[in-house]
């Protein structure tokens, strides 16, 4: 069974909502509006590149990072890995061309089928409401999370506000940098 990662840019009250400056958020490009940038932090985003194999999302996120990330240089190794979007409206015509192969998943059974296929670690890249329904279906395996030391107050959260058992986590992997961030990698307990 292949590994479904979701990784997230999270302040400490859980919001994950225009972490890049994307247009149209309270607080676009928090990120790195008011932290000091610490290159040693970021290196968990290089490895991610190189452990997984194909990247996850839904189609908010693709419509906000297929017309960029398909030629910046930092999301290099993001273009030729495999693309799976998650969404009930989403056509093939609205698929970029330039980033490699794209599949179009319209429902959460569709990427249980994929988590039981060959290959490695699948990436979970946005995608808030993704993250939720994954989450709440029990089908994300492992964390990455970068915890930016900022309260932002209002904006869409990583996790699901579902009513439902208790989930457990094991701490993997941390962190704590010079400018207040924080990495904390968690395994999801069965």
């Amino acid at each position: 069974m292949r590994t479904l990662i979701s990784t997230a840019f999270i302040s400490l009250d859980g919001v994950v909502e225009g972490p890049g400056g994307e247009p149209g958020y309270r607080n676009s490009g928090w990120t790195f509006k008011d932290v000091e940038f610490v290159p040693e932090t970021f290196e968990i985003k290089g490895r991610e590149q190189k452990e997984s194999t194909a990247i996850l999302m839904g189609r908010v996120s693709y419509e906000a990072f297929s017309p960029v990330w398909p030629d910046m240089a930092e999301f290099a190794d993001y273009k030729t890995m495999p693309k799976y979007i998650v969404s009930t409206t989403l056509t093939e015509d609205d698929l970029v061309s330039n980033w490699g192969e794209t599949t179009i998943l319209r429902s959460l059974d569709g990427v249980a089928a994929l988590k039981k296929t060959e290959g490695g670690p699948i990436i979970i890249h946005g995608s808030a409401s993704l993250n939720h329904a994954l989450s709440d279906a029990g089908l994300i395996d492992r964390y990455h999370l970068l915890v930016f030391p900022l309260l932002l107050g209002a904006g869409k959260r990583l996790f699901s506000a579902t009513d439902k058992d208790t989930q457990k986590l094991k701490l993997v992997e941390y962190e704590a940098y010079s400018n207040g961030l924080q990495k904390n990698v968690f395994d999801v307990v069965r």
